[in-house]
C-alpha cells in the first residue's frame, strides 16, 4: 500500500529534502543493495566490556509494557540513536524503502551528517535498513488493520517515532507511551522542529514506579472494549520476560487486538556474523547503559503467543524480510537472527 505524506523542507549535513513533483513523498517502495564485508570485534572484548555496562545498567528499572524507568531527566540513549538512523536513511540510496519526511526535522542539532553514510560498514548498514524495514512492516500491517476497521493505534516506547506526524488516517486515535523524561525530550524536539503537536494524538507519560499502563491508557481514553493495534518497535530486547509477557497478555485481552515487535534469537542459533553482529552492537546499547536482555527461540515463542490467545502469528526473520523487500530468492538469503513479529487476537479466537 503507498501513502503519500506532506513532506518538510529540512535540510541534513548540507543536503536538502524536497517533496516530489507531486508535493508528497512516496513510501513503501523496496530497492534492493549490496552490501561489504568487514570486520567485528573479538567476543571476549565485546564480554568485557558489556559486562561492565550491565553493571551499571543495574541503576535502571525495567518494567511492563516497555518503558524503561529511568532517572526523570534523562531520555532514553537508544531512543536517539534509532532517531538518528532513521534520519540518515532518508538521505541514503535506498530511502525509498521507507519515507520519514519528519526523521531530520525532529532531530535538530542531533541530526547525522550526509558523510556518515560513507563511513557506514556492513553492520552500521543492516542495522539502518531492519530500522526502515521494521518500521515499513508495521505501518504495512497497521493498513491492513485500519481497513478491518481498527481505529486506535498505541506507540509503546515511542521514542522519536514520527508515525503521529504523518498519520493518513482520518478516525485513527494514537496513543503514545513512553518515560516521562524521554516523551517531555520529544515534544520539546517537535516544538523546537517549529512543528505542531498533531491533535488526533494524546500523549501518555508513564513512570511504572507509580503506574500502571491500563489505568493511564484508559484515562487517556483508549476503549478497552475495542480493538487495538500497537507498535512495540525496538523495545523488547531490553525488558525482562516477565515484562515481556506481561504486555503481551494485556494486549491478548482484547478481541481484534494486534501488537507488531522486533526481537533477536540468542548467539546460540546464529550463524558466525550473526553471532558477531549481536556481540557488536550488544556491546554498543550496553555501554550506554541500556542492555539487551532477553532473546527468544522462535516456535517457543509462537507457542507462548498461542498460549495467551493469539491465533495469527507472521513471524519474519532477517531473511524474509530481505527476500520479500528486494525480491531475492529466499534460498539466497542469510538470517543474522533479527525478527519482526506480529500477532492478533481475531475476534473468532476461543478464550
Amino acid at each position: 500500500m503507498g501513502i503519500s505524506y506532506p513532506v518538510p523542507q529540512t535540510s541534513a549535513g548540507g543536503r536538502r529534502v524536497k517533496p516530489d513533483a507531486s508535493g508528497s513523498g512516496r513510501v513503501l517502495e523496496a530497492a534492493p543493495r549490496q552490501v561489504k564485508s568487514t570486520d567485528w570485534p573479538g567476543r571476549q572484548e565485546m564480554s568485557a566490556e558489556m559486562s561492565q555496562a550491565v553493571v551499571k545498567a543495574c541503576e535502571y528499572r525495567r518494567h511492563g509494557f516497555g518503558i524503561i524507568d529511568m532517572e526523570d531527566a534523562s531520555p532514553s540513549k537508544t531512543a536517539l540513536g534509532v532517531a538518528r538512523l532513521r534520519a540518515l536513511h532518508q538521505i541514503s540510496p535506498e530511502a525509498a524503502l521507507f519515507r520519514d519526511p519528519y526523521a531530520i526535522a525532529i532531530l535538530g542539532e542531533s541530526t547525522p551528517a550526509e558523510q556518515q553514510l560513507a563511513q557506514e560498514d556492513t553492520r552500521s548498514r543492516r542495522m539502518r535498513l531492519f530500522v526502515a524495514a521494521r518500521a515499513r512492516f508495521a505501518e504495512d500491517w497497521l493498513a491492513a488493520a485500519v481497513r478491518r476497521g481498527v481505529r486506535q493505534l498505541v506507540v509503546l516506547g515511542a521514542g522519536l517515532d514520527t508515525f503521529s506526524l504523518r498519520n493518513p488516517y482520518p478516525g485513527l486515535a494514537v496513543f503514545e507511551v513512553d518515560h516521562p523524561a524521554t516523551q517531555a525530550w520529544k515534544r520539546k524536539s517537535i516544538a523546537d522542529a517549529g512543528l505542531a503537536e498533531p491533535p488526533a494524538t494524546t500523549f501518555v507519560p508513564v513512570n511504572f514506579e507509580r503506574q500502571r499502563l491500563p489505568e493511564e491508557l484508559a484515562s487517556a481514553g483508549l476503549k478497552s472494549t475495542e480493538p487495538s493495534f500497537f507498535m512495540w518497535l525496538g523495545v523488547v530486547p531490553y525488558l525482562t520476560k516477565d515484562a515481556i509477557f506481561t504486555t503481551l497478555s494485556y494486549i491478548s485481552g482484547t478481541l481484534g487486538s494486534e501488537v507488531v515487535f522486533d526481537y533477536s534469537e540468542p548467539s546460540e542459533n546464529r550463524d558466525a556474523a550473526g553471532q558477531a553482529a549481536l556481540a557488536f552492537h550488544a556491546a554498543r546499547v550496553a555501554a550506554v547503559g541500556e542492555p539487551w536482555i532477553s532473546f527468544f527461540i522462535p516456535g517457543e515463542l509462537a507457542k507462548s503467543l498461542r498460549d495467551l490467545g493469539f491465533d495469527e502469528i507472521e513471524d519474519l526473520e532477517s531473511g524474509d524480510i530481505a527476500a520479500r523487500l528486494s525480491g531475492t530468492p529466499k534460498g539466497e538469503t542469510t538470517n543474522a537472527g533479527g525478527h519482526l513479529i506480529r500477532a492478533r487476537r481475531s475476534a473468532t479466537a476461543a478464550p
